[in-house]
């Protein structure tokens, strides 16, 4: 497989889950609708596909969480009839959430041939929001190289250097549901969460 590494300063990964993120920790993986999205920008002749063809891994890992907190109000609108006053007062109530941003964010996309990888290497991603953008990673610091090769089983060697969080796509018995597709009738998603490396996160020596 060719493998493709992408990082920044931050992401904002915003799951099914958002609401309840502090509970479910749904922002260390990635939904299939989340990885078809990510395909479907970097080859835009797939927008008229369905399902994932392309990137047959992935690896998300990162520094810490940074919680931060969003206001939101519901589609809905409470209504309070005052008798006296012959008044309707209208009222939608405000809330606070907590969703979380990704420190130092890394990815990685592997793929089965060097064109495909090659393709995905001069193209910056986002892991949901626009203005959240992960960039290429030069192999070894040398900007005229992006792409790694290298086999599965050294992609999921839990003592190698892809470690992370990967969810993989299938229905079994380690399966849960993860959210429901909006590219595919908002059917429901299902996987299992694979954690490579005793530590998944990254770690720097201060």
């Amino acid at each position: 497989m060719f493998v493709v590494k992408y990082s920044g300063a931050f992401g904002f990964i915003k799951p099914w889950t958002a609401v309840r993120d502090n509970e479910t920790f749904s922002q260390q993986f990635l939904t299939p609708s989340i990885i078809e999205g990510i395909e479907k920008k970097l080859f835009p002749d797939l927008l008229d596909f369905v399902g994932i063809k392309k990137i047959i891994q992935h690896r998300l890992t990162y520094s810490w969480l940074s919680a931060q907190q969003e206001q939101t109000q519901p589609r809905g609108v409470n209504s309070v009839l005052h008798k006296k006053e012959k008044q309707i007062e209208f009222s939608r109530p405000k809330s606070i959430l907590l969703r979380s941003v990704l420190i130092n964010p890394i990815l990685y996309l592997a793929f089965n041939n060097r064109i495909d990888a090659e393709e995905a290497s001069i193209q910056h991603i986002c892991l949901c929001r626009n203005e959240d953008i992960l960039m290429p990673a030069p192999v070894n610091n040398d900007y005229n190289e992006f792409i790694t090769e290298v086999s599965g089983d050294e992609f999921d060697d839990p003592l190698g250097k892809y470690k992370g969080f990967e969810l993989r796509f299938d229905k079994n018995e380690k399966a849960f549901i993860v959210g429901y597709n909006r590219f595919h009738n908002n059917e429901p998603m299902y996987g299992w969460l694979n954690i490579v490396g005793e530590n998944p996160l990254q770690t720097y020596e201060i």
